[in-house]
């Protein structure tokens, strides 16, 4: 069985280049296929989800190539808009493709979306949203089946900003007849980045980093060449890594402008930070201060993809620390893990109680789905003893080469 041994007490010292963005990567994929021609993306994340991703695009008719570290994708012929079953199912981002698929081919038939475990993440919102734009559904025992001949523009308001619905949104008004205002829209960097990228292939978006969208409906797009940003979710685990564990990293390739909320935490918990162009240096002498109360919150709010990687951290923390999660109902699925090292965390509905501890114990463990993996990965990091981490493909969903990038930081770890 596959696992990562990691031999932890070792304090951190290095340098780490940022990985593209996978949730930016993933609904750009999904939005290729709206253009009958040519796309060139860099910076484009080698993760399972993104293979997952293209294996989808080759069964829809794409050609799909690596020159180099560019990956180009031509989807002038499509010939199927069935996802395949194999990879809806592995992937929660197979649903952004209703979007793309409805503009592009008028139709499309996806299975239930997988992924990680973390919640029920019900559609709900993506389909009423989509509904309105002239999507209609009809629900099989394998999956959803859709039809929009003619999707209009309007005015619409999400419930709650979502943002695989927003993303679904922008993806079938790109190409919808007149103009389409999404109110309540998700504000979170990878949005832009998708706004953007369209706009480089002739869409027509406005209003991007606000809550309030306005998308003027193309009727063709055209070749382009897009660099996809650096993944925030990757440079704050490294952040909250470093102050867990101490030591002297430099990220490279930081999305300085979008790490606002976890540079803050990352004071509170006692580490310095020097920030350049594109740069960060984060020096910590080790067990991190402990804090009051975190709520996760959409952007610009602390991230809940790094609120497991935070309480891995705050459980070595000098004191008691609450972590709040509003936005997924099943996230803190790695405290009996981390319990099983020592620590001292007890949960009340959504609010986790940290009792700091000065040490946790080097033991085995198991990966559930990919944050908590990678939670895990920074407790082993920080714990006496060694640990073995085993379901290391949900780590590997997320991080290109987390074994690389730890061993440029100096920590010892290998994979079997």
């Amino acid at each position: 069985m596959e696992y990562l041994e990691i031999e932890g007490g070792n304090p951190l010292y290095g340098e780490v280049r940022i990985q593209g963005s996978k949730n930016a990567a993933l609904p750009i994929l999904s939005a290729v296929i709206l253009h009958r021609g040519t796309t060139v993306l860099r910076n484009c994340p080698k993760i399972i989800d993104v293979l997952y991703m293209l294996e989808i695009l080759k069964g829809f008719g794409c050609r799909v190539s690596w020159e180099g570290e560019a990956l180009v994708i031509e989807a002038s012929d499509l010939a199927a808009c069935q996802v395949a079953e194999c990879y809806g199912r592995q992937m929660r981002s197979s649903i952004m493709l209703l979007g793309s698929l409805l503009g592009r081919m008028k139709q499309a038939s996806v299975s239930y979306p997988g992924g990680c475990v973390i919640g029920e993440r019900p559609i709900d919102i993506h389909l009423g949203a989509l509904e309105k734009l002239g999507a209609v559904f009809a629900e099989e025992p394998s999956g959803l089946k859709a039809v929009c001949e003619k999707p209009v523009g309007l005015t619409l308001r999400l419930p709650f900003p979502s943002v695989g619905a927003t993303e679904n949104v922008i993806l079938l008004a790109a190409s919808a007849e007149g103009t389409t205002v999404l109110e309540n829209a998700a504000m979170e960097p990878e949005i832009g980045e998708l706004c953007r990228f369209l706009n480089s292939m002739g869409a027509k978006i406005r209003g991007m980093g606000t809550d309030k969208l306005a998308i003027d409906g193309v009727r063709e797009f055209h070749d382009t060449e897009f660099t996809i940003m650096p993944d925030r979710i990757v440079a704050g685990t490294y952040m909250l890594m470093t102050a867990a564990v101490g030591g002297d990293v430099r990220l490279l390739d930081v999305p300085l402008e979008q790490l606002g909320s976890v540079r803050k935490v990352l004071g509170q918990m006692g580490a310095r930070q020097e920030a350049g162009e594109g740069m960060l240096r984060i020096q910590s002498k080790g067990r991190p201060r402990s804090i009051s109360r975190i709520i996760t919150r959409p952007y610009p709010g602390f991230p809940t993809d790094l609120q497991s990687p935070l309480l891995a951290a705050l459980s070595l923390g000098e004191g008691c620390s609450v972590i709040e999660e509003t936005i997924f109902e099943a996230r803190f699925k790695i405290v009996e893990e981390l319990r099983r090292m020592g620590a001292q965390i007890q949960v009340e509905g959504q609010k986790a109680l940290i009792q700091g501890v000065e040490e946790l114990r080097g033991t085995n463990l198991t990966a559930r789905e990919l944050r908590g993996g990678a939670a895990l990965v920074l407790a082993a990091a920080a714990a006496r003893g060694t640990s073995r981490i085993y379901q290391y493909h949900y780590i590997a969903r997320g991080y290109e080469n987390i074994i690389r990038d730890l061993q440029s930081m100096g920590s010892v770890v290998q994979s079997t």
